[in-house]
């Protein structure tokens, strides 16, 4: 195959890419999932498809770079719509607390210590709402699947790229995150 498109190719039994995604959600992300599909439906795409309206209406395409630019933004816009709505008809969202708030499950906030003595605090979540500046890790990483169902003063160990890593569960808390 030749083209533009075409990238390395890949084996698909090792592609992350073509790992399984988790539906959990929790209500905070989906909240936030759900305003940006309706921003980019009721703002972004009808202001973009007046602009390359007006750049349309300007003459000769091919040399117009605002109709170029806006058109290729309008259709990123058209596909990240698309692509929300499909994800957000299929995620199932985690309203309530676990039965056992004493061990480790989805929406969890853990606190881990290493050997060296550092903490690591960090919130189990979904695929769509993970964050590394809030140290939000999805319930699919490898860490959170070992910490699943552990409980307080577990051990966890972790396969890392400098070696395997072992954890002290310190502490496991399911507050708001707003709070």
């Amino acid at each position: 195959m030749k083209g533009r498109n075409m990238t390395r190719w890949r084996d698909p039994a090792k592609d992350p890419r073509q790992e399984k995604k988790s539906h959990l959600i929790t209500p905070q992300g989906y909240a936030r999932l759900k305003g940006i599909h309706e921003h980019l439906s009721r703002v972004r795409r009808p202001e973009l498809s007046a602009k390359v309206g007006e750049a349309a209406a300007l003459g000769d395409r091919s040399e117009n770079a605002d109709y170029t630019y806006n058109k290729k933004e309008l259709n990123r816009v058209i596909a990240r719509i698309r692509y929300l709505g499909k994800r957000l008809d299929e995620l199932q969202v985690v309203d309530r607390l676990p039965a056992d708030t004493e061990r480790i499950y989805f929406g969890a906030f853990v606190t881990l210590e290493d050997d060296s003595g550092d903490e690591l605090a960090i919130r189990i979540v979904g695929h769509d709402e993970t964050d590394t500046q809030r140290h939000w890790i999805s319930v699919d990483a490898p860490l959170a699947r070992a910490l699943l169902g552990k409980g307080l003063d577990d051990d966890v160990t972790v396969a890392a790229p400098g070696g395997e890593t072992t954890y002290i569960v310190t502490a496991i808390d399911y507050r708001d995150p707003n709070a």
